[in-house]
């Protein structure tokens, strides 16, 4: 765990100034208004019992886990624990239609700086708990003056996820029109268009379907290219401007963007499009479950997502990728030195205990916290989610093994390369990230240039951020 430690001290540390940040969206203008309409509905409640508290799931992906770990919790406590979970792309939207009923979410998630600015009104203190006080490093939390409102529970890394068997199959064929024999000398963006296209002219004779899974770009479904993709130019272009801050907090002092390392998102995205599995043109309603079954039954060779991803795959029915063929390799863009650069490493998501229920009620959410990340069965449910936990009650035996969480843990150790730091948490709204995946489904289907993508995200960058100061 002091390595965890020591790779988010420096990446984070903005957060212990999270008091500076005052800035609010129109998401907020929404929770506050939620916070008025409900405080009445919810104060009559206050001395009900703590019995039942309700835990807002982020992640589709885990919901049956989740729900396994509260029927474990309620044989051992008595305690329920009522698991509701957002659709894919509809956590913001969810919370605000449940938080405002009186029976509303007691322990919900938060999405960084952004993320606390909306839903500051409901985020209890916790720098009491002992979640809190396990915590490796304390300036991973979202603080506010001396109050400490979100703690994040899961270090987690993305990129390139690839069937090592697949890519051995093509590296063997006689006529392959690269040098390279593996992929792990795959280092930069012109070595790895090359073999995926030279992959992608013999699909036949690798038996798949295409190189890369289906991009998502689905409504809800496109977070892996308006959130994830996008972190990578505006990682470089913020770093640019600023190399020893924090690209996050470099991204928040932004009223505008360059958009500058544009052409380097083109680069990887024009070859996810053109090497997949999937015609351009029925991108529109594919999702990320579809993609993912696509590389678990062997279809593809290629996939962009993150460690979370492994508990689709090996769930798959059908599933014919081998735990040791399954690995990680970094999104090459085509930058300059990107021979150094790892995976990207961080966290986002963060648990708050809602405020406006009662005391007893946020007493027991934080029990149930603490049993989840210190307790021997807990603690096992959280090696079971693939969850990289960022508290010191986790020896390296119970960190998660399996093989896209070890491949971060590895990734996360390495000497000889920078890992990108996730920066798109200074994004100024989820309505950036809608639009932004809008238009890059428009882009796919040929409906607008990347001019107007390009300019798009510019012209939203300054608009939502204008709306977020005013």
């Amino acid at each position: 765990m002091k390595k965890v430690k020591s790779v988010f001290v420096s990446a984070l540390a903005m957060l212990m100034a999270i008091s500076a940040f005052t800035g609010c969206t129109s998401s907020s203008t929404n929770a506050s208004s939620a916070a008025s309409s409900a405080a009445a509905s919810q104060e009559s409640s206050a001395a009900s019992s703590a019995k039942e508290i309700y835990f807002l799931n982020f992640k589709p992906e885990i919901a049956d886990k989740y729900t396994a770990i509260a029927d474990e919790y309620k044989q051992k406590t008595g305690v329920t624990v009522k698991v509701v979970t957002a659709a894919s792309g509809t956590y913001e939207q969810t919370l605000k239609s449940e938080i405002a009923k009186a029976d509303a979410p007691t322990i919900f998630q938060i999405n960084g700086p952004v993320g606390y600015s909306n839903w500051k009104d409901y985020c209890a203190d916790l720098s009491n708990t002992k979640l809190y006080s396990y915590l490796s490093a304390k300036n991973l939390a979202i603080k506010d003056g001396d109050g400490v409102y979100g703690i994040p529970y899961a270090i987690e890394g993305y990129g390139i996820i690839y069937n090592d068997a697949i890519m051995k199959k093509y590296f063997a064929l006689s006529d392959k029109k690269t040098t390279v024999s593996s992929a792990e000398e795959i280092k930069n963006f012109d070595t790895l268009k090359t073999v995926v296209e030279d992959m992608q002219a013999k699909k036949d004779k690798l038996g798949i379907k295409g190189v890369f899974a289906a991009t998502s770009l689905k409504k809800g479904e496109d977070w892996r290219w308006q959130t994830h993709l996008a972190n990578i130019p505006f990682y470089y272009e913020f770093k640019e401007k600023d190399a020893n801050a924090n690209t996050i907090s470099t991204g928040l002092a932004q009223s505008e963007v360059e958009f500058k390392y544009a052409p380097n998102f083109k680069n990887i995205f024009d070859l996810y499009l053109n090497n997949s599995s999937t015609d351009k043109k029925l991108l529109g309603s594919k999702s990320v479950n579809d993609s993912m079954a696509e590389f678990a039954l062997g279809q593809v060779a290629m996939v962009q997502n993150g460690d979370w991803a492994w508990a689709t795959v090996s769930s798959q029915k059908g599933n014919v990728v081998k735990s040791e063929d399954v690995k990680f390799m970094p999104i090459y863009t085509g930058m300059s030195g990107e021979e150094k650069q790892g995976i990207c490493i961080g966290t986002e998501n963060y648990f708050a205990i809602n405020s406006k229920v009662s005391k007893e009620k946020q007493d027991a959410s934080a029990d149930f916290l603490d049993w989840l990340f210190s307790s021997t069965e807990g603690k096992k449910h959280i090696a079971e989610l693939g969850f990289i936990a960022p508290f010191n009650t986790f020896s390296d035996s119970e960190m998660p093994t399996d093989p896209l969480c070890k491949a971060v843990l590895t990734w996360q150790n390495k000497t000889d390369v920078t890992n990108v730091e996730w920066t798109f948490g200074s994004f100024p709204s989820q309505n950036f990230k809608d639009t932004f995946g809008a238009d890059l489904l428009q882009y796919a289907q040929g409906n607008e240039t990347w001019e107007d993508v390009v300019n798009s995200v510019k012209d939203t960058w300054k608009s939502e951020k204008a709306n977020s100061n005013s």
